[in-house]
C-alpha cells in the first residue's frame, strides 16, 4: 500500500544518514509491520540485513554480531523490555553496539514530512521512485545473512544473494499460486529464513496481504486473526501446529477459510497431521527447506483433478516432503563416494537450484565442505538422509547427525521418536538423544514432557516388541522439551539436559 511505501521511504531517509558507512546492519525486531518496514528500508539502501535470533543463547548472538561486524542494531525499546519479561535479557549482548530505536525514529519525523513523502509515494511512477530511492546493486551481492538455528552446534552465517531470495520467491509463487482473494498469516519470526523469505518478503513481491502476529505459539490469537481477516494461507512448524490442535479455545470455524496449511522447518509427525485434521478438517501439507536454500526446496500440494478427463494429479504424499520446486533438483548419493543411488534407495540428499546460498560467512573451508560441483552444477549437501520414489516424491529418513551407532548398527533417532510417539496422548511429547557409552559406544536417552505417566510409558514400549537396539537406556520426565524460537527442537540443549539428568541420577 501507499502507506507502507511511505513508511519505508521515511525510515530509509533516517537510516541513510546514520548508516552511510556501514554495510551489515543488525535487527532485533518482532514479526510486526515495523519489522517488515525496517528490513525493506535497509534493502533500499543496498545494505545487508541481518535479523538476529533473539531467542538464541547469549553467546550465540554475541558470536553472530562479531562475525558479521555489526556495529549498529535496529530494535525497539518496547520489544527489548518485552523480551526481558520472557527471559531473554539482551542487555549484555548489545551493550557495546550503537542502537537505533524505532520509537525514536518515529518521534523525530514531522507530520509535514510524512505528508510530503506520502504524496511522492502516491503519485510518482514506480520507475521514478526506484531511480530516486533505491540503490542499484548486483543481483549476486549479499542481500541477507541468516544465522542458522544452532540446533546441533554453533550457528553459521549463511550468505544469501538477491538472486537467491528473489529466485526462491518466484519458485514459491509457482506452487502456492496466490490469488487476489488470498490473505496470509505472518507469525514466524523474521530471524528465521522461512519467516523472512516466505511470510515477510514473498507477500511484498507477489502482492499478497499479510496479517502479522509476533507470537507463533499463541494459537488462539492466530485463530482469531485468521477468522477476523478471513485468512487463506497459514505457515507454521509441526510444533506450533501441535499447539494449535491442542488449544481447546480454538473453534474449528476460526480456521474455516484456510485453503493452504503448510508445515516446514522440522519433521511433521503423522499424529500431528491426524490431530489437526480431526480438530479443524484441514490437511497439513509438509514442505522442506534449509537456511542454505533460502529456504524452500520442496513441498506437497493438494491433489488436482483435470476437468476434461477427470485425471487426478497427485500432489500430496503423506510422510514425504513433496516434489522439488520448479527449478530445483534433488539427487540422492552415497555419502562416501557421492555416486548417485537408484530410485527408492536412501542416501545423502543434495539440492541444486537458484536458491542455493553463496556460502558461509568468512568460512571458505566449511562452505567447500557443503557445496559440491558435479558436472558444472552447484549442489548443496544437506546432511539429511532420504530417498526419491518412482513418482519423484522425496522422503527424509533423518539427519545423518541424528543416527546413533549401537552395537555396530546405525539407528535413526527420528525413527525411534516416530515409533514411540504413537503411544503418546495429545498432551505429551518426547525427544530422543544419545550420549557416549563405554560398552556400546552410544546409548539412547528419552525425555518425556506432558501428562503421560513415565512408568506406564515404559511398560507400553516393552509391549511393542521392538529391536532391543531401539529401546532407550534411560527415561526422564521433564517440564518442557528445549526448543528454539523457530519452534524446532534444540538438539544441543536436549543433549545437555539429558547428560544433566543422567549425572543427577548417578549421584542419587
Amino acid at each position: 500500500s501507499y502507506q507502507f511505501i511511505t513508511a519505508v521511504l521515511l525510515m530509509r531517509d533516517v537510516f541513510k544518514r546514520i548508516l552511510e558507512k556501514e554495510q551489515n546492519i543488525g535487527l532485533i525486531i518482532p514479526t510486526v509491520a515495523g519489522g517488515s518496514i525496517a528490513n525493506m528500508a535497509i534493502l533500499t539502501l543496498g545494505k545487508t540485513v541481518i535479523n538476529l535470533n533473539y531467542s538464541s543463547r547469549a553467546d550465540n548472538i554475541r558470536k553472530a554480531i562479531e562475525l558479521a561486524d555489526i556495529k549498529y542494531i535496529i530494535t525497539s525499546k518496547q520489544f527489548i523490555v518485552k523480551l526481558k519479561t520472557k527471559g531473554f535479557n539482551l542487555s549484555d549482548v548489545i551493550r557495546n553496539r550503537e542502537l537505533i530505536y524505532l520509537e525514536d525514529i518515529k518521534a523525530k519525523i514531522s507530520k509535514f514530512k510524512q505528508f510530503k513523502t506520502y504524496i511522492l509515494a502516491r503519485f510518482l511512477p514506480s520507475k521514478l521512485l526506484t531511480l530516486l530511492f533505491i540503490k542499484r546493486v548486483k543481483n549476486s551481492d549479499t542481500a541477507v545473512i541468516m544465522f542458522s538455528s544452532g540446533s546441533e552446534g554453533t550457528p553459521k552465517g549463511i550468505e544469501l544473494s538477491h538472486v537467491n531470495i528473489m529466485g526462491n520467491i518466484k519458485q514459491i509463487a509457482t506452487v502456492l499460486n496466490p490469488t487476489e482473494q488470498d490473505i496470509m498469516i505472518g507469525s514466524l519470526p523474521i530471524f528465521h529464513s522461512f519467516g523472512l523469505t516466505v511470510t515477510t518478503l514473498f507477500p511484498f513481491i507477489e502482492g499478497v496481504p499479510v496479517v502479522c502476529h509476533p507470537d507463533p505459539t499463541d494459537g488462539y490469537g492466530i485463530a482469531k486473526l485468521t477468522f477476523k481477516y478471513r485468512a487463506t494461507i497459514l505457515f507454521a512448524t509441526a510444533t506450533f501446529y501441535r499447539l494449535y490442535a491442542k488449544n481447546k479455545k480454538i473453534h474449528p470455524a476460526m480456521f474455516e477459510t484456510l485453503r493452504k496449511v503448510i508445515a516446514g522447518a522440522e519433521k511433521l509427525p503423522k499424529e500431528v497431521i491426524e490431530l489437526f485434521k480431526l480438530r479443524f478438517g484441514k490437511t497439513i501439507l509438509e514442505g522442506y527447506g534449509t537456511t542454505e536454500t533460502a529456504p524452500v526446496a520442496s513441498c506437497n500440494l493438494h491433489d488436482v483433478i483435470d476437468p476434461n478427463n477427470f485425471h487426478v494429479q497427485i500432489g500430496n504424499r503423506e510422510g514425504s516432503i513433496g516434489l522439488p520446486l520448479p527449478g530445483t533438483s534433488f539427487i540422492i548419493v552415497d555419502p562416501d563416494t557421492f555416486k548417485p543411488l537408484p530410485k527408492g534407495e536412501a542416501g545423502m540428499m543434495l539440492i541444486a537450484g537458484i536458491q542455493v546460498m553463496k556460502g558461509y560467512l568468512k568460512n571458505i573451508k566449511k562452505s567447500n565442505e557443503v557445496i559440491k560441483e558435479i558436472a558444472g552444477v552447484r549442489w548443496y549437501i544437506t546432511g539429511d538422509k532420504g530417498y526419491i520414489d518412482k513418482d519423484g516424491f522425496v522422503t527424509v529418513v533423518d539427519r545423518y547427525s541424528r543416527f546413533a551407532k549401537i552395537g555396530g548398527e546405525m539407528i535413526s533417532l527420528g525413527l525411534i521418536e516416530q515409533k514411540l510417539g504413537k503411544l503418546l496422548d495429545e498432551e505429551s511429547q518426547i525427544a530422543i538423544t544419545v550420549v557416549k557409552d563405554i560398552k556400546k559406544g552410544e546409548k539412547i536417552i528419552l525425555l518425556l514432557e506432558g501428562t503421560k505417566n513415565l512408568n506406564e510409558f515404559k511398560n507400553e514400549i516393552k509391549k511393542l516388541n521392538l529391536n532391543p537396539l531401539y529401546i532407550p537406556t534411560a527415561y526422564f520426565k521433564i517440564n518442557s522439551i528445549p526448543k528454539l524460537g523457530s519452534g524446532k527442537l534444540d538438539f544441543k540443549e536436549i543433549k545437555r539436559l539429558a547428560l544433566s539428568k543422567l549425572n543427577s541420577a548417578k549421584e542419587d
